[in-house]
């Protein structure tokens, strides 16, 4: 593997940086104004703040827009706020919505990087005179064997490569990632010697358009005829033998255990989802394990990987990256083989394959591959 060498803008270049209001991204703002570059602040209002009775601490609240305005003050550089609220719905809720109201469990900090936050940004960047972006997230830009590349961070509980495979190439190869070296801790701690206020600020959990994780309840919302999703239908065993009633698929994901209503000695999880016939198809633990996936809307950092290449294939945010094997790969997508069996691998969420530290290419996963039908990947 060829080594990573991280991206670093000409001295005194003009760069755009996305602040949130948050520690990282006002952090990763100072280093940059303190390594001599001019820094340009930009702060994108992505939704409406009355889609959260919790608006306050929101990400794009109005308390968190004057905190980036006042680092950019007292750091000494330009800032603008940009109202992105319709482009965020079109791009993040509605599809987000439709995917749940599909079966299937997307990831939105995906959708958001990619159509709102990161990718339309360097177009932004142009108007302002700026040739470079740059964010707060923690992971590397760069490049490796001539092409651009992103990898993991230094902190690796805090990692954020997973969001981002979705970004395009051109977009990549402007981005800057400050604190892709750093840890938690240690954004802090500079925050600290910077002077920001804000360096104990705590950081949001959730999806930043759903209040307190209640994401049922703001799909509801989103839907208020009643639809099919939102209604009670049966819960079948991995014979389609009713077991049970459920209060519309809608409010459940692959992997769930809670909120089913059953009583049974060993405990069951949701392994399937159809939202056409408004059913839930529950099983064992061992029911969620799957030999590999089929993955769609592929991007990569590079031609796509070659059948036999080893990977390590990562199915969730908080997921152990996954040893395994391409099965085959282009353009429109690829399939990998585990090579032991994972549990819950979910339609609508992103795969994303890494070579070491590496991010070679993502993907949506549109179906998991039953553990006993994929052959076992072989090492020589």
């Amino acid at each position: 593997m060829c080594a990573f060498i991280d991206q670093r803008p000409p001295q005194g270049a003009r760069i755009v940086v996305a602040m949130s209001g948050g520690v990282d991204s006002s952090v990763a703002a100072s280093l940059l104004r303190e390594a001599g570059y001019e820094v340009v602040g930009v702060t994108l209002k992505v939704f409406c703040l009355g889609h959260r009775p919790d608006a306050d601490r929101a990400c794009c609240s109005l308390e968190s827009i004057e905190d980036a305005r006042r680092v950019a003050r007292a750091r000494g550089f330009d800032h603008y706020v940009f109202d992105v609220a319709d482009l965020f719905a079109h791009q993040v809720i509605d599809r987000f919505t439709s995917e749940y109201l599909s079966g299937r469990t997307p990831n939105p900090c995906v959708l958001c990087n990619q159509n709102v936050k990161i990718g339309p940004l360097l177009a932004r960047a142009a108007a302002l005179g700026c040739e470079w972006i740059a964010t707060g997230h923690y992971a590397r830009a760069g490049s490796s064997g001539g092409l651009v590349r992103l990898a993991r961070a230094a902190d690796r509980e805090k990692d954020q490569s997973y969001v981002l495979w979705g970004l395009e190439l051109e977009v990549a190869e402007h981005l800057v990632l400050p604190l892709g070296h750093l840890r938690k801790s240690e954004v802090r701690a500079e925050a600290r010697r910077l002077g920001l206020d804000l360096a104990e600020k705590p950081e949001s959990q959730d999806i930043c358009f759903v209040a307190g994780g209640r994401y049922a309840e703001f799909l509801e919302s989103r839907v208020p005829e009643k639809t099919p999703q939102f209604e009670e239908g049966a819960i079948v065993d991995e014979g389609g033998r009713e077991i049970g009633r459920h209060h519309g698929v809608a409010r459940y994901t692959v992997g769930q255990r809670r909120g089913l209503g059953l009583s049974r000695p060993d405990p069951l999880y949701v392994i399937d989802i159809d939202s056409a016939r408004n059913t839930l198809r529950v099983g064992p633990a061992e029911a969620l394990l799957s030999g590999g996936l089929r993955a769609s809307s592929a991007r990569y950092f590079g031609p796509p990987p070659a059948a036999g290449d080893d990977v390590s294939v990562q199915i969730r945010s908080r997921h152990a990256a996954a040893p395994g094997r391409v099965v085959s790969a282009d353009a429109a997508g690829f399939e990998v083989a585990f090579d032991s069996p994972q549990p819950a691998v979910t339609p609508g969420q992103s795969a994303v394959l890494y070579r070491g530290d590496e991010v070679i290419g993502g993907g949506v996963i549109e179906r998991a591959s039953p553990s006993r039908s994929v052959a076992p990947a072989v090492r020589l």
